[in-house]
């Protein structure tokens, strides 16, 4: 423990102790005054806890004084302490000569912007926290904005579950919906394949065999038509290929169902037919659902795996960095298939780019398709599992946003350097945060309960050191909020059985209301 030369410090507050070699830096963890003295001395001793963190020292290469994480130079006692100025406070936080952006100010200084650190944010993934209402929406605005406003080849693909992000970017955004994109079912892999098409019955097993034989039967099939028409040098190309289940090649779901009328044909009526007949109803089923048809639908197949890639992950940009898919109308029970296919692709470009195709991928509600011990997941929960583990060698990085981490895979979670905590008030999920928390900066978790609006803690590779932040205002660029509030909307009558026939028809087809501003 440290006496306090400075009545203003708190918690929280940065805090410099002079020793011979350098400034040592830390964080205010604790306050105390222990009891007055027996021989009645009425001076109270102020008492402070301090979490080292790093120093300010000579930089070798450059012969400016600049801080460093770690502490070479510890204090001992006697070392004069002080509570950081300005100047020490923007030689910590905003480093020159370093890639960074401003998304706020510090708490203890408002004068002092607060900066991100930009390669080490996204070379090693991050995740946005808060309950409900706390803010994360906004900070990930301010965060993405900020990050876009020099860096014209940008690649940022936003998994929007509730329709929220498209205002947030104004004409940076590519808005992709059921309604204007199509993710052909054959770049599903096989595993994709039987989440989506295979029942969970008994017959589960008999399916997953049945529907792999058909499905490579169809691909083959479909690669023989291609070639009889391609040139020479396409058909030896195509000879050179080797079609498994999981090959991205193009097949039509008629060919599959042709294949297992054609199995049928062959077997006696018994129950060895029971899953032939199964597999083809929940084909067919799918088919015939609108809701389905941005995966099932169009009268042709046609090899569109550039277009579709292009689209996707905006390869050229052409002004439009950020494509934000609207999944708010994907039917829940192929949610899990539609997120997996996108970043399984996300990360296989990457790869076969060798890296040449730095990407962000952000998870808006995370926990609802990466949770911890579900087996209903497993796919998708492969696929961000995969970018986290790997995504920095190729550079793909990822942006998890969530209200419960405690509910999201702890794989996934532990490989997210930077921690951006606004107002987080269970427990359990400040557990998780505190057994993933960095430096040793445990005791700054219990304040998260406590944070106003706009504000958080941010920890981490992506900061010089901790710091707690107040955002900035987001000014006319904001996230869409779906609901206005029931002390305004109940004021006034905001729906008609006109509109309510509209809802109706688009509830049992595909399409969503084109005039959002109505609610």
């Amino acid at each position: 423990m440290l006496r306090a030369k400075d009545p203003r410090i708190q918690i929280g507050s940065v805090i410099k102790i002079l020793t011979p070699g350098a400034s040592v830096i830390g964080l205010v963890s604790s306050v105390s005054s222990p009891m007055p003295d027996l021989d009645g001395k009425k001076e109270e001793l102020g008492l402070i806890e301090i979490n080292l963190a790093g120093e300010t020292r000579i930089d070798d290469s450059s012969r400016r004084l600049a801080f460093h994480r770690g502490v070479a130079n510890l204090p001992s006692l006697g070392d004069p302490v002080y509570l950081a100025d300005k100047h020490d406070l923007t030689r910590i936080y905003a480093p020159p000569g370093v890639a960074s952006i401003k998304v706020g100010s510090l708490f203890q200084n408002s004068d002092v912007p607060a900066r991100l650190l930009i390669d080490d944010l996204l070379s090693k993934h991050f995740i946005v926290v808060g309950s409900t209402g706390s803010g994360k929406s906004s900070a990930l605005s301010i965060l993405l904005q900020r990050l876009l406003e020099d860096t014209a080849g940008a690649h940022v693909v936003i998994l929007d579950i509730h329709n929220e992000y498209g205002a947030a970017f104004g004409n940076l955004v590519e808005h992709i919906t059921l309604e204007n994109f199509n993710l052909p079912l054959w770049m599903l892999n096989f595993q994709e394949l039987v989440v989506a098409l295979a029942s969970s019955e008994g017959t589960r097993d008999e399916e997953i065999e049945i529907l792999s034989e058909g499905v490579l039967a169809a691909k083959k099939r479909y690669a023989d038509a291609a070639a009889g028409r391609a040139t020479m040098l396409a058909r030896r190309a195509s000879e050179a290929t080797v079609i498994t289940v999981d090959t991205p090649a193009p097949f039509r779901l008629s060919d599959v169902i042709a294949y297992v009328d054609e199995q049928l044909g062959k077997l006696e009526r018994t129950r060895a037919t029971l899953p032939y007949r199964r597999l083809k109803s929940r084909i067919e089923q799918l088919v015939a659902d609108q809701r389905y048809a941005f995966m099932f639908g169009g009268l042709t197949v046609q090899d569109t795996m550039t277009q579709v890639l292009s689209r996707l992950f905006r390869i050229p940009n052409e002004g439009k960095p950020i494509s934000v898919i609207d999944l708010s109308t994907v039917p829940h029970e192929i949610l899990d298939v539609v997120i997996s296919v996108i970043s399984r692709l996300a990360f296989d470009l990457a790869v076969w780019s060798k890296g040449g195709l730095p990407m962000l991928l952000v998870c808006e509600e995370a926990h609802r398709y990466a949770p911890a011990n579900d087996g209903k997941f497993v796919p998708t929960r492969q696929a961000l599992g995969r970018i986290a583990k790997e995504g920095r060698k190729y550079g793909i990085s990822l942006a998890l946003v969530t209200q419960r981490p405690s509910e999201l895979d702890s794989t996934i979670l532990s490989q997210c350097s930077t921690a951006i905590a606004l107002r987080l008030s269970s427990e359990r999920d400040q557990q998780v945060i505190r057994g993933s928390t960095y430096e040793g900066m445990l005791d700054l978790i219990d304040f998260l309960p406590l944070l106003g609006d706009r504000e958080a803690l941010i920890l981490g590779q992506g900061v010089s050191m901790p710091m707690r932040i107040r955002f900035d205002e987001l000014g006319g660029k904001r996230p869409k909020n779906m609901n206005a509030g029931f002390s305004k909307s109940w004021k006034v009558q905001n729906m008609d059985r006109d509109l309510l026939d509209t809802i109706v028809t688009r509830w049992r087809t595909t399409g969503r209301e084109r005039h959002e501003d109505k609610f």
